[in-house]
């Protein structure tokens, strides 16, 4: 009699392939699709655009995702600039986490408005606002398109001007 060994290669592959079969067999071309009490899509044409704060509108809109920032708790909230304007100084109480998704936008930190000095974060770029720390931003007036940024922090939280006598927002 004779007895085949198989080779440790076919063993595993044979294995992986039977483990593969098995999880997939009965999926074959079908797609899981989307369950909305489980993944939510908020597609473009469907973000809750709100002007922000008491600004003029036309300037900035915010959209509230997740959460509120003026309650306890994580909010995550987009905020979409137009060209040419900005928020004066000002500062919050918690740290914000930012991401610009669209644009470039415009930030600096302190609380004399230079808005010749501000820096330029184009899309894909992370900034991070320390707590109690003064700082502006928004869009130039010559970028070709608004900025779109996702920011995400824990409430509550308040727009705390640093000159209170002047307007938070600037046309620049």
């Amino acid at each position: 009699m004779t007895i085949i060994v198989p080779k440790r290669r076919n063993i595993l592959t044979g294995s992986l392939a039977a483990a593969a079969a098995s999880a997939f067999g009965g999926l074959g071309a079908q797609a899981a699709g989307v369950d909305p009490s489980m993944t939510i899509v908020v597609p473009p044409e469907k973000i809750p655009w709100k002007p922000l704060y008491n600004f003029p509108p036309g300037m900035a809109e915010s959209a509230t995702m997740t959460g509120a920032i003026s309650e306890p708790g994580q909010y995550y909230v987009l905020i979409r600039w137009h060209q040419g304007y900005m928020s004066a100084p000002h500062w919050y109480e918690t740290d914000r986490m930012c991401v610009v998704l669209s644009g470039v936008w415009y930030v600096a930190s302190g609380e004399d408005f230079a808005p010749e000095k501000t820096v330029p974060v184009p899309a894909g770029s992370y900034v991070r606002r320390v707590a109690r720390t003064p700082h502006y931003d928004g869009v130039i007036k010559s970028a070709p398109e608004p900025a779109i940024i996702a920011i995400s922090g824990i409430g509550p939280i308040h727009y705390h001007l640093t000159d209170e006598s002047k307007p938070g927002w600037r046309e620049v």
